[in-house]
């Protein structure tokens, strides 16, 4: 049967990687000020947004993956390198 949560309940497998690449940026990068980098690049969320995200309370579509990615100057394959486990 298809699953579309996690085993801990997440609603997405690149939330924790999202936060851990936003907090390596060279500049001090809050939850908002990443909301502004990727509202520059087109895509429209807002600090909640990407708390829900990095928290794992919110599903992240392909688009957003393609632009969040864009931002964080890494592939998409990177955002949703996890171990398997995580589905387990």
């Amino acid at each position: 049967m298809y699953k579309n949560k996690s085993s801990n309940g997440s609603n997405n497998i690149c939330g924790k990687k999202i936060k851990e690449l936003r907090l390596q940026l060279p500049e001090k990068t809050s939850q908002r000020k990443f909301a502004d980098m990727l509202q520059i690049h087109g895509l429209d969320l807002d600090k909640n947004a990407i708390q829900r995200i990095e928290s794992g309370a919110r599903f992240v579509t392909d688009i957003e993956l393609k632009i969040i990615a864009q931002v964080l100057h890494v592939s998409c394959d990177t955002l949703l390198d996890v171990d398997i486990s995580y589905f387990q």
